[in-house]
């Protein structure tokens, strides 16, 4: 049996200093050549077609809310004291993970321990110190649930509008949603709209759900992302590829 490792790579068309031209180029061949398994592009048009069905027009909210996701960013704006710890905590079970696989690639597992408790002298966590308020004011964190909710209203959105939830599971649960539906309850997740036997083949493949988030998001009348990563960056180019949708980028500053 061989294994093979691929190394890690920055993959941003960007940073080549290529013509504007050629990067437009690219980027279209990449979006035209992107394609999913007849199982996920299946399930994705039929949940499409669900949803047409129940309003016609409807908004992607891609809710990045996740624990992983708060974690990683160390933002605990509007979290118990209770939660931010098993943050923190989930933030150093991240930090282990990353150079346990380091260390396992490098033949160096004898590092790995003396590196967890040196922390603060390792090149490998981009972040040493995360503090929450500043990654907040520096405009870091994802809008929370009841911020999306505000900011939805403003926009003069009635709360008839029909929300498709593109997320995993939210932090918190329904009772971190309970003030963006009191806004809009018509809130809609994958666990809605496709049985439980459709959603059986994708348990715990993550990247397969977010691929059903994905194909939903493009075809949205409107996608507005809490936190601009590198699924709201490609649905926002794919939309543009497609030469249609709206997508409005909430300001987090």
């Amino acid at each position: 049996m061989q294994v093979i490792h691929v190394a890690k790579s920055d993959s941003r068309l960007a940073n080549n200093d290529l013509p504007i031209d050629i990067q437009r180029l690219r980027c279209r061949a990449l979006y035209h050549a992107l394609r999913f398994s007849p199982q996920i592009e299946n399930l994705g048009k039929k949940l499409v077609e669900r949803l047409r069905s129940r309003g016609r027009r409807y908004i992607a909210l891609h809710l990045r809310y996740e624990k992983d996701m708060l974690s990683f960013t160390g933002c605990t704006y509007g979290l118990t004291d209770a939660e931010s710890e098993e943050l923190r905590i989930m933030s150093s079970l991240l930090y282990l993970s990353s150079m346990l696989e380091n260390c396992i690639y490098e033949g160096q597992l004898s590092i790995l321990f003396v590196a967890f408790f040196a922390r603060e002298n390792t090149n490998h966590w981009k972040m040493k110190k995360i503090n929450a308020t500043e990654q907040r004011i520096g405009g870091f964190c994802p809008l929370t649930p009841k911020e999306i909710g505000i900011f939805l209203r403003a926009l003069g959105y009635l709360p008839s509008t029909l929300i498709y939830i593109a997320a995993g599971e939210i932090y918190g649960g329904d009772a971190r949603l309970v003030e963006l539906k009191s806004r809009f309850p018509n809130l809609i997740f994958k666990e809605t709209i496709a049985t439980q036997e459709e959603l059986k083949a994708f348990a715990h493949h993550s990247s397969q759900t977010a691929a059903l988030d994905y194909i939903i998001s493009i075809e949205s009348d409107v996608f507005i992302p809490s936190h601009s990563g590198n699924m709201a960056r490609a649905v926002e180019g794919h939309r543009r590829f497609l030469g249609h949708g709206k997508t409005i980028t909430p300001d987090r500053y």
